[in-house]
């Protein structure tokens, strides 16, 4: 048998693809098993397609990526035919695969309790067992659709705004053409049909093994306006291994989630008054937040930035000048309209920074001028969209602008490149990279059209990446329409990467708003603006490490540093002027002087992530000392001006782990 990893084949025409792997003795079952292919539309076709005439396509494998997308896919069909088995009332959404599974939107009055999960798994696993083969059906047109759909009004709706509208850009699932999915048993009868582009497995027998793990309520096509649905969520693998691994990691996640953990360390909170991914940063989260921008303005400061503070709305007319409307007018929040003139709260600072830069006139003195400021920023998302601190309406980020020649934009560039790697290495994140995104050569109408100034940003940016040493990969496609970019991706402990920041050369949009400076032989150029946020957003930033640290932030993080607990009720009085002493020093101390006993104290404290608990009775009280208990488990006795220089060392530090003295 042949192996199909990374290989082309010549499909003939008016010949199924299964009918040509079948005769050339590739493969279809197995980890390496052919389950789809790949077009050079970067459409993904099933093995029951016949090509019209001769056509070159990627066989997809079970054991890649695309391939597992396919299974998922066709897992959250067998899904949904359970649930409209055992629940028939329940109408059908829609039901993609994830990076992390699958899911599936119902309309039903219904709730799905764990118990009905378990029930439905078990009608799955009879389906599958019982054995069903996936048909493709194109219909010839909308109506004939639509018949089809009689009890099924979301279907309506898609069938109505056909071609499909969740197609998305690089989407490479089907074309749009309107079929339907038959699940057809292998006497050829239908068990049941969904409208769907596909593509799917020839047969349930190259499923892998599933579970559902949960299920939530979710909006129609994630508006808020629209009607709710109960959407249940599954994962899917090639083997029980991968599935009971992935199992083990989500539980881990979702004990460090930091929804929860914010909730429980009093971080944030959300309230209804104010409105929907619009957060409130409670005391204890305004610190860790205070202490990272204190951070970067100490780090920014030595590289020579200057700090600005622009506002959070702006006239229109900015916006018309930077593109943001008409092109991001949906991501915006609706227009303000005062003394006949119309305002937009700000989606990005790049424009407010742009006008500080042109506020005064600049000579090649004067560059790289550095322009930053953490600034706050309204983007207008989807109310199903939105995920406690990582997805918001509202944001401040670590944003700044560099204005310089061409000569010193790749100096510039790896600076910044350099920066990032400071403070993912300070914070304990090892596992990172970065995503160069840059045009697609076979689609140029997104871009502008200056051929040069686009040779000339890759360029700069390729540099500048190549010579930092941190490993990137390439994303054809995935540039701005003025200006290639990079993205900084992390990756979490618990295996999940998250976007942390974007970073880009900018050739495009100086000349937009008429930025210039006077060369060194007296004419006007234009510079080089340079796009950067090493530490992202304080929300997507801080959600990332919470998780990163459930919720046990570094002590110069920790929005608790040291709690002082008396041996008893005796020494309420000096366990306060001991945490009062400390506080004065700068370092974030209070005394428990409540009326609980001192272990019950100390468990309170551990279990609210505290990384230093003081006990102090009448021998400390007399002798000035102070009994240190940390919460990764060591313990030490000494002078209380010791303990206080220790822990200060370790704030002006910034240690990421406190070891014993």
């Amino acid at each position: 048998m042949s192996d199909a990893a990374n290989r082309r084949l010549l499909l003939p025409a008016a010949t199924s693809v299964v009918d040509t792997l079948t005769e050339q003795n590739i493969l279809l079952n197995g980890p390496t098993g052919v389950i789809a292919v790949k077009t050079d539309d970067g459409v993904e076709r099933d093995l029951t397609w016949i090509p019209e005439t001769d056509t070159e396509a990627e066989l997809i494998q079970r054991n890649s990526a695309a391939g597992l997308a396919i299974i998922r896919h066709s897992t959250t069909h067998i899904m949904a035919q359970a649930v409209q088995n055992l629940f028939p009332s329940a109408r059908l959404g829609i039901g993609p695969p994830t990076a992390e599974g699958f899911y599936y939107d119902f309309l039903t009055d219904h709730n799905f309790t764990p118990d009905d999960l378990a029930v439905l798994e078990e009608e799955m696993r009879r389906i599958v067992g019982e054995g069903q083969l996936f048909r493709r059906r194109v219909l010839a047109s909308v109506g004939a659709a639509e018949a089809e759909a009689t009890e099924e009004p979301l279907k309506q709706e898609l069938i109505a705004t056909h071609p499909v509208p969740w197609r998305f850009e690089g989407d490479p699932y089907g074309d749009d053409a309107l079929s339907y999915y038959d699940n057809l048993s292998y006497a050829g009868e239908r068990q049941w049909t969904d409208l769907c582009r596909g593509p799917h497995v020839l047969d349930t027998k190259y499923l892998g093994v599933f579970t559902l793990t949960h299920a939530a309520a979710a909006y129609w096509r994630g508006d808020e306006k629209r009607p709710q649905l109960q959407r249940i969520y599954g994962t899917s693998f090639l083997d029980r291994k991968a599935l009971k691994t992935y199992l083990t990691e989500r539980e881990e996640r979702l004990k460090r989630d930091h929804r929860k953990l914010g909730e429980q360390l009093d971080l944030f909170t959300f309230d209804e008054h104010i409105g929907k991914g619009l957060p409130l940063w409670l005391p204890n989260g305004t610190i860790v937040r205070d202490e990272l921008e204190k951070w970067a303005r100490e780090t920014e400061r030595s590289l020579g930035y200057k700090r600005v503070v622009t506002p959070q709305l702006a006239k229109e007319d900015l916006y018309f000048l930077s593109g943001h409307l008409p092109y991001y007018a949906d991501d915006m929040y609706a227009p303000i309209s005062i003394e006949d003139e119309t305002y937009y709260l700000r989606p990005m600072n790049c424009p407010h920074h742009h006008m500080v830069y042109r506020a005064r006139p600049k000579s090649y003195r004067d560059l790289p001028y550095k322009v930053g400021e953490y600034g706050t920023v309204y983007r207008f998302e989807k109310s199903g969209q939105l995920q406690g601190l990582m997805r918001t309406r509202g944001f401040t980020q670590n944003d700044a602008h560099i204005y310089c020649t061409d000569e010193q934009a790749e100096e510039q560039f790896l600076e910044v490149m350099r920066m990032h790697e400071m403070y993912y290495q300070a914070l304990g994140i090892t596992d990172f990279h970065m995503v160069l995104a840059v045009r697609d050569p076979e689609n140029t109408d997104k871009y502008h059209d200056d051929e040069e100034m686009w040779q000339r940003a890759e360029a700069i940016t390729r540099g500048a990446m190549e010579k930092s040493g941190i490993p990137f990969v390439l994303d054809v496609g995935g540039a701005a329409h003025y200006g290639p970019k990079i993205d900084f991706i992390i990756k979490s402990v618990t295996g999940r990467e998250f976007a942390a920041s974007t970073n880009q050369v900018d050739l495009y949009t100086p000349r937009q708003f008429g930025l210039s400076y006077k060369a060194s032989d007296g004419t006007e150029k234009t510079p080089i603006v340079i796009h950067r946020a090493p530490l992202g957003s304080h929300e997507r930033f801080v959600s990332f490490l919470t998780e990163q640290y459930a919720g046990a932030f570094p002590f110069w993080l920790a929005p608790e540093q040291i709690v002082v607990v008396p041996v008893t009720d005796t020494f309420d009085e000096g366990a306060q002027a001991v945490a009062d002493e400390l506080y004065a020093a700068g370092l974030r101390a209070e005394a428990d002087v409540s009326d609980a006993r001192m272990q019950a104290k100390i468990r309170t404290h551990s279990m609210r992530k505290v990384p230093v608990t003081i006990v102090v009775g009448g021998r400390e009280i007399e002798e000035r000392t102070a009994s240190v208990r940390l919460r990764t488990g060591g313990s030490w006795t000494a002078s209380l001006d010791e303990v206080k220089e220790f822990f200060l060392a370790a704030q002006r530090d910034r240690r990421l782990v406190l070891d014993l003295p």
